[in-house]
């Protein structure tokens, strides 16, 4: 069967020697069902499989939390399978938490060891960072610093507007330390970071501030502190101002995020729910300690994967490596230290250290 002119179907017929075309169409013939064009490859991808490959739960899993309605596009409950997304333009959360859908973005933390500076390039020689970024082939960057004599987490990323906002003032994500001060730290001293202390480039209190118990002896005293100004050398100065130098100083939160039991000079990459609880952390005012996406609690008030620290010891390739010990000094000590209640909202100007 041929197509004419016009869009009719037919064939050559002989009669009494002649050929003649005929026009099926013209006596009632069916014309074949016209074909669907083929789809655009417009880069839209499924839903389930986008919540998938972002590592939130199995595929199957993944189906059930959207037809349970824990799945948002854009700000709306999406329940239909097979619904079909943008990933680098849609805003896809389950239970509130942001789900980073684009395989590029990576995201570390690193337990920065003593004597080693926050910057990719030391002029002077000193040991840089690229100790651990090499370990990588993405180019990574640092969000934030830690004095070269302080230890504890330190986020890396290639992720450049994610660093800029974790950086920034305006958002305030909290930060959480550790410090082993000269001398023994009493009630009054507490009351008094909280309350605020006078320095020379202005006032500054802590959000929060705890005696650590146990920690503490004749000589020596072990102070939990939070806050979000990072001016320079802030918690030393504090400690210092109210009559106890820091010794040791280790930072086991940032954010949402918790050192856990990540030793001295390891690193690891975060997993769906980290990415998903820092995400979330900068557009909370860092008030944010999210759990796995779709454990049904929403992004606020969890004690979640994020604030646990990598609670199932996962390690990879950039993990292996670390040097350092994990039983000395205030590291150690404070690693059996684990702080998940949400901080209050204050001053912040750059990095904490």
């Amino acid at each position: 069967m041929s197509r004419f002119e016009g869009g009719g179907f037919g064939g050559s017929f002989s009669v009494d020697g002649e050929n003649v075309d005929v026009d099926l169409a013209e006596f009632g013939g069916n014309r074949p069902a016209p074909r669907d064009p083929a789809p655009q490859d417009d880069g839209r991808v499924r839903l389930q499989k986008a919540l998938a490959h972002a590592g939130v739960a199995s595929r199957r899993a993944c189906e059930a939390l959207i037809t349970g309605g824990r799945v948002t596009v854009n700000g709306r409950v999406r329940r239909e399978l097979g619904s079909r997304i943008d990933p680098d333009r849609d805003d896809v959360r389950v239970d509130g938490v942001v789900v980073q859908l684009d395989s590029s973005k990576r995201y570390f933390v690193l337990n920065k060891p003593r004597g080693v500076v926050s910057t990719m390039r030391d002029e002077n020689g000193r040991p840089d960072l690229r100790e651990f970024t090499d370990r990588v082939d993405d180019r990574l960057y640092n969000v934030g610093r830690l004095d070269t004599d302080t230890s504890g987490l330190l986020i890396l990323t290639n992720d450049g507007e994610l660093a800029h906002r974790l950086a920034h003032p305006s958002f305030g994500v909290s930060k959480t330390y550790v410090a082993k001060v000269r001398g023994r730290v009493t009630a009054a001293v507490i009351q008094r970071l909280r309350d605020g202390v006078e320095l020379s480039d202005g006032p500054i209190r802590a959000d929060r501030a705890k005696l650590l118990p146990g920690g503490s002896g004749g000589s020596h005293s072990l102070v939990e502190i939070t806050l979000h100004s990072g001016r320079n050398r802030i918690v030393r100065r504090m400690l210092a101002e109210v009559g106890h130098p820091v010794e040791e100083l280790v930072r086991r939160r940032f954010g949402p995020l918790h050192l856990g039991a990540l030793r001295s000079g390891q690193m690891r990459e975060l997993s769906a729910a980290e990415r998903g609880a820092l995400l979330s952390a900068v557009e909370e005012g860092g008030a944010v300690t999210a759990g796995r996406p779709g454990d049904g609690k929403g992004a606020r008030g969890m004690r979640g994967v994020a604030a646990r620290g990598n609670p199932h010891g996962r390690r990879d390739a950039a993990s292996s490596g670390g040097r350092g010990s994990p039983t000395g000094g205030a590291n150690s000590v404070a690693g059996r230290r684990q702080n998940d209640a949400q901080q209050p909202r204050g001053k912040r100007k750059g990095d904490g250290r």
